[in-house]
């Protein structure tokens, strides 16, 4: 018997591309949302590449309008809610990635209750996990930690993933539908890309490949491969754990300089543009004087950011692509789609 359809919401992003290639080699159905029906063709020529694009179909919803939706998910079992807006950088108005995460994802869920549909992963993000914490923290941050959006240090990007996740959360305590519920909260996304919409967490490595980095600022990122997260959301719809799930998607932590390093290693003479040099914190402090990208990695200087993930490893069965290896496939991607 074939799987049944799932709904897979911002169907053009990276990760959920990602997500309707992994559904549709399962055997699943896939019906993605997009805001204008015009990009479904260049979406399906990207997916006909990786998948049997048969059973894949499209429609229209945006996250900022009731209309759409409850069309959307009538007749799909399952909903991977992945859209959600993910800036090149931080807007003046913080509401303008607030309100679309916060509200779309309850639009979203109101529909998928409505509709009877059995599970809904919602993707979060590590930025509703790791931030606005003491600096001095050392313990490893694991499943039960949230970012402190009271932080003035905090992100609207983090803001609006964290609110968005306990909003979703909040209406599965109240409401109490038979829906199971779980998160997938992955942190810097790498990996292969499927066409030359890119998003913005490759921008690092090709920004790195482009020689643009006079060198790195002494930054930690934690990191996974996209088909891992991929993986991750369709074993959150197969697995026997309780609804609730939050499931934390990273291989390991890397410091920005090793990133590069990476790409040096495994790319050869095409990362001949990425810098060795680990920037002074002075230095970096000294350039957030006039450019707001380096004033947000200020805060970051020096801080290692450890992850405990074993129940989230034990609970989906992962085992995870090293992070080195995420850094070297996306700077091969973007090579070959001609992005460098």
């Amino acid at each position: 018997m074939p799987k049944p359809t799932v709904l897979v919401s911002g169907i053009s992003g990276f990760i959920a591309k990602h997500c309707a290639v992994e559904c549709l080699n399962a055997g699943y159905g896939v019906r993605g949302t997009l805001r204008s029906l015009q990009k479904a063709g260049e979406v399906k020529t990207s997916l006909a590449k990786h998948a049997d694009v048969s059973r894949l179909e499209f429609v229209q919803a945006d996250l900022e309008s009731d209309a759409g939706w409850s069309e959307a998910v009538a007749g799909c079992a399952h909903v991977l809610h992945v859209a959600s807006p993910f800036p090149a950088k931080q807007p003046k108005d913080a509401q303008q990635l607030i309100r679309p995460a916060v509200q779309g994802t309850l639009r979203v869920l109101r529909a998928a209750v409505a509709a009877n549909v059995e599970r809904f992963v919602q993707t979060s993000s590590t930025a509703a996990v790791f931030y606005g914490h003491p600096r001095e923290r050392t313990a490893p941050f694991t499943e039960d930690d949230w970012t402190n959006v009271d932080d003035p240090a905090v992100t609207a990007y983090s803001k609006s993933k964290t609110l968005a996740e306990r909003a979703a959360r909040e209406f599965m305590a109240r409401e109490r539908p038979s829906l199971h519920y779980s998160s997938v909260n992955p942190s810097l996304v790498l990996g292969p890309a499927l066409d030359r919409d890119i998003g913005t967490s490759a921008k690092i490595v090709q920004m790195f490949l482009k020689g643009k980095y006079p060198g790195a600022p002494r930054m930690s990122i934690p990191v996974v491969d996209v088909r891992d997260v991929a993986r991750m959301h369709r074993l959150a719809l197969e697995t026997s754990a309780p609804s609730g799930g939050r499931y934390l998607g990273v291989a390991d932590t890397l410091w920005l300089v090793e990133i590069g390093q990476a790409l040096r290693d495994q790319l050869g003479d095409a990362a001949r543009r990425v810098s060795a040099r680990e920037l002074p914190d002075w230095a970096v402090k000294l350039v957030a004087i006039f450019d707001p990208a380096a004033r947000l990695a200020v805060p970051e200087l020096g801080k290692l950011i450890r992850v405990d993930v074993t129940r989230t490893r034990q609970a989906l069965g992962m085992e995870f692509i090293p992070a080195q290896e995420a850094v070297a496939v996306m700077g091969r991607s973007l090579i070959e789609l001609k992005l460098v």
